[in-house]
């Protein structure tokens, strides 16, 4: 018998969960490219089914899963992995997996099946970072600014001054981002980013921040469970801001090369009460509501030369391994530090997530 999850919308009799990673590449969209991480996000999916395993009744693509092998937890975003999944009995799916407009999962949404992350065809329109910088900016939001370039605008005029900072249209995490102190370096850099083909044939640039850096993770509005109670929360709202340290050339190295757990810490107690950091916290939910998430996103933001907090990316898939397995115990995610200055374990984060189920 299951744990009864009190504060969560369905009870855990109904409730039979398959976890989902991504199968395939992206599709290409206008020529820019969004890698595709080696995996597929099955290692934080297997991460997630081994933590909840002992608490709600997953359903597993095969008759047993062992603890190292990702892919006995988790089922593949295809048509098929899905409807495999049902018919095992899957009430709720975990979208660990990058989503977009025409996403294979979409068709599966029409019934009365859960869904644990965001509606794809939103992350689709916002995972050009551009845009959704252009977006924010008109609802008076404090993003950065960017401009896109390709190989014939490498001197556009419009570029603001150096130090600027080069980066996928649609990147993942920190990878192929780059910071130029001038324009020999912007065209060596850029061109280097354009011929590996790597993010298709544009890319952008932006202003360099050059102070403190945090993320905020920001949840959905709903009923949470925090130090024993049920509370209700009806804004989108932020767990604690985790700082960013010990950055390689001016950016927060990649997780997959340095674990975060090594560079990141939550930021407590009086510092929290510094103006700046409260404004960027309260303008995040905002950011939030603009944006229509239905599961926690992740902001990075970082400080300009007179202190202010500008968000300079917006991670709808926020990455969410966790140390539940035991050769994977440096493996927290910024997600999960922040989670922890709540009070929660990874299980509790998890279960906290899962009770903001859609359909």
């Amino acid at each position: 018998m299951k744990k009864h999850l009190p504060w969560m919308s369905k009870p855990e009799s109904m409730l039979k969960l398959a976890i989902l990673y991504q199968a395939h590449k992206p599709p290409v969209f206008e020529g820019i490219i969004k890698p595709m991480k080696h995996g597929g996000y099955s290692d934080s999916g297997a991460d997630i089914a081994f933590a909840l395993k002992d608490e709600i009744e997953l359903v597993l693509p095969g008759n047993q899963a062992t603890e190292k092998s990702d892919l006995d937890w988790v089922f593949p975003d295809t048509a098929e992995g899905i409807q495999q999944a049902i018919d095992k009995g899957a009430t709720h799916f975990w979208l660990n997996t990058l989503l977009y407009g025409g996403h294979p999962a979409e068709p599966f949404m029409e019934g009365s099946r859960y869904w644990i992350g965001q509606v794809p065809s939103l992350v689709g329109k916002h995972d050009d970072k551009h845009l959704t910088n252009e977006f924010l900016h008109e609802k008076g939001l404090p993003i950065t600014r960017s401009l896109i370039f390709e190989k014939d605008t490498l001197d556009v005029k419009e570029k603001p001054a150096f130090p600027l900072v080069i980066k996928p249209i649609r990147g993942r995490g920190s990878k192929g981002v780059k910071v130029v102190e001038n324009r020999n370096q912007f065209i060596r850099e850029s061109l280097k980013l354009l011929d590996s083909k790597r993010f298709g044939n544009k890319m952008m640039v932006e202003s360099f921040l050059p102070g403190q850096e945090i993320t905020l993770t920001v949840m959905p509005a709903g009923i949470y469970h925090i130090k024993g109670k049920e509370v209700e929360k009806k804004e989108a709202w932020s767990l604690p801001p985790v700082k960013r340290e010990n950055h390689i050339k001016g950016i927060a190295p990649y997780s997959g090369i340095v674990p975060v757990s090594h560079n990141s810490y939550t930021i407590e107690n009086e510092e929290l009460e510094e103006a700046n950091l409260k404004q960027i916290i309260g303008e995040a939910a905002e950011v939030a509501k603009a944006l229509e998430i239905r599961a926690p996103i992740r902001l990075d933001a970082r400080q300009n030369a007179e202190g202010r907090y500008f968000i300079f990316d917006v991670n709808f898939k926020p990455n969410m391994t966790g140390a539940s397995r035991e050769h994977r115990k440096r493996q927290d995610s910024l997600v999960m530090i922040a989670a922890r200055s709540m009070g929660w374990t990874y299980k509790d984060l998890l279960l906290n997530i899962l009770a903001q189920a859609w359909k």
